[in-house]
């Protein structure tokens, strides 16, 4: 299947980057380069595009789009080791950060990937399908229960966690859970049915919750953030799309976090912990899709841009 993604709130990214030519862009979550072909064509021709993406279809796809005159540098790697990918890609500093969280449309869409509940396949659920990292099939099969309910209560905000783990450790001593289908009867016996009449599908809490832990999602956000922060240029930009509410407070956290100044008690008359802002928070409440937008891409819904300004000042 051919690798098609559109990008969510491109408009909107692409003027919050305040790109120009010879800009450093990176864009930490290249899928198959639909931010990243509007932002090399605003940088060009003497900027440089660099593109991560863990998914070697993402980053063939994104080769074959980014037939343009500029320079662009496309890496496999996690941005949760930003740092290292960053001294690969020979950049002193960056510009622009873009981070489009979540799994992409193709991810979704491809047959085999695992990440769709509306499929039967094999659990797998790995970003970088040729990782040795531990398959969702793998985790349903050796977590303990209070493990497994934690999860799907922390990452997937599941109601019925504690319920869904335990029909897991149940189902799994008649045989092993390996595949979506399977995984999905499950979830559906453990949800009473009066719970299952609305709302969205019972499985998608469970599955998002598996996604993350598998991928270490929130670890790898929070490190990529912090690390983005450390290589932006002074009055550059980071750009962040989240699709659920944990990755949302993530980002709203770490950029209140280097947004604060001082944290002195109010009856001290002189500062003394020093401590200065690093960012100036731009988007006060997150940008988030038009209707005509949402209309077009349904998978846009939920999508929130939040963006942080690097100070001229900041020595961080």
């Amino acid at each position: 299947m051919e690798y098609r993604h559109t990008p969510v709130l491109l408009a909107e990214v692409t003027q919050q980057l305040s790109l120009h030519d010879g800009s450093i862009i990176v864009d930490c979550t290249l899928g198959g380069a639909g931010h990243a072909k509007r932002i090399a064509e605003r940088i060009a021709p003497t900027g440089i595009l660099v593109g991560i993406d863990q998914d070697d279809a993402a980053l063939s796809a994104a080769a074959d789009t980014l037939r343009l005159g500029q320079q662009a540098v496309l890496i496999k790697g996690n941005f949760g080791n930003l740092d290292e990918v960053l001294v690969e890609a020979g950049i002193p500093y960056a510009d622009g950060f873009l981070f489009d969280l979540g799994v992409s449309s193709p991810q979704l869409d491809v047959r085999g990937r695992g990440f769709s509940y509306h499929e039967d396949v094999p659990l797998d659920m790995r970003m970088d399908a040729s990782s040795s990292q531990p398959t969702a099939a793998a985790i349903i099969d050796s977590y303990s229960e209070l493990d497994l309910a934690r999860i799907l209560r922390d990452y997937g905000e599941e109601r019925w966690a504690t319920r869904i783990a335990a029909f897991i450790v149940a189902a799994r001593a008649r045989h092993p859970i390996e595949t979506t289908a399977e995984l999905v009867e499950v979830i559906k016996a453990a949800i009473p049915a009066s719970a299952r009449r609305e709302g969205p599908h019972p499985a998608r809490r469970t599955f998002q919750a598996l996604r993350i832990e598998v991928n270490g999602e929130l670890d790898a956000l929070e490190r990529g953030l912090r690390a983005a922060i450390r290589w932006l240029a002074p009055k550059g930009r980071i750009a962040v799309i989240s699709y659920h509410s944990l990755e949302d407070r993530i980002v709203k956290r770490i950029f209140a976090e280097n947004a604060r100044g001082c944290v002195c008690p109010p009856d001290l008359p002189v500062c003394r912990c020093g401590n200065s802002p690093v960012l100036r928070i731009v988007t006060r409440k997150p940008v988030v899709p038009t209707t005509a937008e949402i209309e077009e891409n349904p998978r846009a819904r939920s999508a929130k841009l939040r963006v942080a300004e690097k100070l001229a000042e900041s020595s961080t």
